[in-house]
């Protein structure tokens, strides 16, 4: 037996490592020194992996992005008090997005609670429901049979079967003395042996996806209509399958990890309001579409029937909140769609290659040395097809510039992003965590202020393991996404420029090179797409950051440009297929036989 708080801590640690559990991101603290401790003594057994950081949030967040990496659940280990607090931000992305985050928070004993001890609050229920399970495990319980229910609850498993997988909080309550004792070193080191010979590494399963079963064609009697498949966040290449396997075109958000195969369209989302996309009659859902207000126009369209597949519950939706008739498995998908409408995803085709072409041509254009959000996006995008890094897009404009300048094509990235909340907190931190757990470099695409929002992440002390991590920040010094909203257009006016400019806009002067030297990370400044090209050349090894500066107020319109752009060359591409069709053909416009089910 150890010192009775380093006994619970290595237990818990057994059990969470039994679970699954690879990685512990630990922000130092006195309460949580056993488990500290304990942790350690794994690491150098080799039953687990662990990374010091010193601030809470940053910490929530790395462990956050080794889940996504990997599949599996990655913990938090803090001390009591404000440190519980901070890890919340981290905790909300982990419910909504389905990541099983294991936090886990030291507390005092129940005689020191609500006396006024230091650092001491009511920790016990502190994440309410954003987490999947608590337990407040207090000295001398049982750990294993405590835990159960919690473990359970990590792997998706609930009274009443399956549940989404997400957040837990094990809230471990320590009585002194924290430190271990001269006998309880060779212990923890034994019992950690013998743990890691217990849990040989296997593979892991990656990023979680939509999956509703086998994908293959649709039944014969399915009949033809107008439909499409609409992937969004975390859809899976099941949709790209699905949609192939139809006949459908695939309009795909870049972190569906579905952007790929011939049925894939690219800018899909100009696309929407042309004649082409309002002959759509049916919209197939797979995944949860979280970017931009033409597809939501799309699912909310009255002509439109909307179908979602969806096999087991999922944490961003309620039941009867959304307006999709929910489908359990690919056949009753396959039966709602039909398969396309002779001519029907070939003009698509043709409408997103001239798309593609147009947005391509327009960015090529703009002066030398000057780059854009798109055009950055497109050259990040190609630099991860070419050497295989995993993608990791921020929120605001840079998940956008993606989805509206990525190719779909033959090894499209992988593309991890927190669209849980889609906030821009702790992506510096979910960048490194996911290069640290899923053992290939990252490229992250982000922005200005959520890089600053998160600079401290790039502090890494001696002896931690340095992940393969490019930041490629869009410097416009500010908010650039205010701009492309109803924002921008009244800050055009006199008597709100101001107004707009310091509450959206929020401008920035920082430097961004001397943050990076303070933090010791290489830093390259990109005057413009042929020297972000460059940059981009290099393998990616340790971190660095490259910076391009671009001028956000030209963004909207630069975006109406595109727009118009792309409206010229759908309507070319629907001519030339008209023609091609021959008096009468007519592909894009024919009737489509209805599907068999109601509309």
């Amino acid at each position: 037996m150890t010192t009775p708080s380093l006994d619970t801590a290595r237990t818990v640690l057994e059990e969470l490592v039994a679970a699954g559990m690879r990685h512990l991101v630990v922000a130092p603290g006195s309460r949580s020194a056993p488990l500290a401790y304990a942790a350690a003594a794994a690491q150098a057994a080799g039953a687990l992996e662990v990374h010091v950081r010193v601030d809470e949030r940053g910490a929530a967040f790395t462990a956050l992005g080794i889940a996504r990496a990997t599949g599996r659940p990655a913990g938090v280990l803090t001390t009591s008090g404000t440190a519980v607090g901070n890890l919340l931000p981290a905790v909300l992305e982990a419910d909504h997005a389905e990541v099983p985050l294991v936090v886990l928070s030291a507390d005092r004993p129940p005689e020191l609670r609500g006396t006024g001890a230091n650092q001491t609050t009511r920790q016990p229920g502190i994440f309410g429901d954003h987490v999947r399970a608590a337990v407040d495990l207090l000295p001398g319980e049982d750990v294993p049979a405590r835990l159960a229910g919690v473990l359970a609850a990590l792997a998706g498993r609930g009274p009443e079967g399956p549940r989404p997988a997400g957040p837990v909080q094990l809230n471990v309550a320590l009585r002194d003395p924290l430190h271990p004792a001269p006998a309880d070193g060779p212990v923890l080191a034994a019992r950690a042996r013998q743990l890691a010979a217990r849990t040989a590494p296997g593979p892991d399963p990656g990023p979680a996806a939509v999956s509703a079963g086998p994908v293959g064609a649709p039944p014969a009697a399915a009949g033809t209509a107008r439909s499409v498949v609409v992937a969004g966040d975390g859809a899976g290449a099941d949709a790209a399958r699905f949609a192939e396997a139809c006949g459908l075109p695939l309009l795909a958000e870049p972190s569906s990890n579905a952007r790929r195969g011939p049925h894939a369209v690219g800018a899909y989302r100009l696309l929407l309001d042309s004649p082409l996309g309002r002959r759509i009659e049916r919209v197939l859902l797979v995944g949860r579409p979280t970017l931009s207000r033409p597809v939501g126009a799309l699912l909310a369209r009255a002509d439109v029937a909307t179908a979602a597949v969806r096999p087991a519950p999922v944490a961003w939706y309620e039941p009867g909140r959304r307006r999709e008739r929910v489908l359990g498995s690919w056949v009753e998908a396959a039966a709602f769609t039909g398969r396309g409408a002779p001519g029907w995803t070939q003009a698509w085709h043709e409408a997103g290659a001239a798309a593609d072409g147009a947005v391509a041509r327009l960015l090529a254009a703009e002066p030398p040395g000057r780059a854009t959000g798109p055009a950055v996006a497109a050259a990040v995008w190609e630099a991860c097809r070419r050497d295989g890094a995993v993608l990791l897009a921020g929120s605001s404009n840079p998940v956008r510039d993606l989805d509206l300048a990525a190719r779909p094509g033959p090894g499209s990235p992988l593309v991890l992003a927190n669209r849980g909340l889609a906030g821009i907190d702790g992506t510096v931190a979910t960048a490194a965590g996911a290069a640290l757990g899923g053992g290939r470099p990252v490229r992250a695409l982000l922005g200005d202020l959520t890089f600053l929002h998160d600079v401290s992440s790039l502090l890494l002390g001696p002896g931690e393991r340095e992940p393969d991590l490019q930041l490629v920040v869009l410097n416009d010094g500010g908010g650039g996404i205010f701009t492309t909203l109803e924002h921008g257009a009244l800050g055009e006016q006199e008597e709100y420029r101001a107004v707009v400019e310091r509450f959206f806009g929020t401008p920035q002067e920082a430097s961004l090179d001397a943050l990076c030297a303070g933090y010791g990370v290489a830093h390259r400044r990109a005057d413009g797409v042929a020297e972000l090209e460059q940059a981009l050349a290099a393998p990616v090894r340790g971190r660095s950051v490259v910076e391009v500066v671009v001028d956000r107020r030209g963004l909207r319109e630069l975006h109406a440009r595109l727009r118009a752009a792309v409206a010229r060359a759908a309507e070319e591409a629907a001519a030339r297929t008209a023609t091609d069709a021959g008096p009468g053909g007519g592909r894009t416009g024919e009737p489509a036989a209805p599907a068999p089910d109601d509309r």
